[in-house]
């Protein structure tokens, strides 16, 4: 029996060289799974084509189905593949291109995070809290480095720097709230020299030092130090419905007697007075 040989077994070798011409074969199954969520999560749609066209060929298919895949032309294909075998994933990447930034990050980053451990008050200024306006103009007092409020504010979370704020409240509505303003609007009707109309309130003035939101890294809550009981100082003060005068008396203590002193004090300033 005779067995002629074929003619096309050039072809077929031909046709087997070109399929290994075409194919990437240094792709192991770790680098391909990189390049796979490369194509699945990228943000970057030009990264994650490139990404494609390296799978694909790698694959088997050929470059010239993967262009038509693709809409790229085929050129692009093996430039891509041929980026891709002389720096792997990170030939792939857009080489940056134009002015870089014009912002020195990395000296901006450090002079935030030695601000950032002080109060602006141990620093000489009047604020006894940091805000981006402040930490803007320190920056700059400091550098001649400008940089707008707005840009720390989008840096300082993502170096940990976050904003802390204070819990709110509910607030509790009085009931006879309706009663109580239209005595006080038949009151103020009534204002005049003899029966004279006052506003009057207490308040307590704290003297520890204020705490509220700050600037700080995450997680590390600043200190404050305080004399250990709470010191206060209380005022009583009236003002004049009519005059917009205000009169006021202080006492170290709250109790009853710092009205009565207030009473008494409006009774010497305005004698003339049936009622007050």
């Amino acid at each position: 029996m005779c067995i002629k040989r074929s003619d096309q077994s050039p072809n077929i070798h031909q046709h087997i060289s070109t399929l290994s011409m075409n194919r990437i074969s240094l792709i192991d199954r770790p680098e391909r799974r990189r390049l796979e969520k490369i194509v699945q999560r990228s943000k970057d749609k030009r990264f994650s084509r490139r990404a494609n066209a390296v799978l694909l060929v790698h694959k088997g298919q050929s470059r010239k189905h993967v262009a038509l895949l693709l809409s790229a032309a085929r050129s692009s294909v093996n430039r891509w593949c041929k980026w891709y075998e002389e720096s792997a994933i990170d030939g792939l990447k857009d080489v940056e291109h134009g002015k870089p930034a014009y912002l020195p990050g990395d000296a901006i980053v450090q002079i935030l995070f030695l601000l950032i451990p002080w109060t602006p008050q141990e620093l000489g200024y009047q604020r006894s809290r940091w805000s981006s306006e402040l930490l803007a103009k320190v920056i700059h007092e400091n550098t001649g480095i400008r940089i707008h409020s707005s840009t720390l504010r989008r840096w300082m979370p993502e170096l940990g720097i976050v904003w802390r704020r204070a819990a709110p409240t509910l607030r509790i509505r009085d009931p006879h709230k309706e009663e109580k303003l239209a005595a006080i609007t038949a009151a103020l009707d009534k204002c005049s020299a003899e029966p004279p109309v006052f506003y009057e309130d207490e308040v307590d003035i704290h003297l520890n030092p204020k705490i509220g939101a700050d600037w700080g890294g995450r997680g590390k809550q600043r200190l404050v130090p305080t004399p250990g009981q709470n010191e206060k100082y209380y005022l009583a003060g009236a003002l004049n419905a009519g005059t917009c005068k205000v009169l006021y008396v202080g006492r170290q203590s709250k109790c009853s007697e710092i009205f009565i002193r207030l009473m008494e004090h409006l009774r010497k300033t305005y004698r003339k007075a049936k009622t007050i």
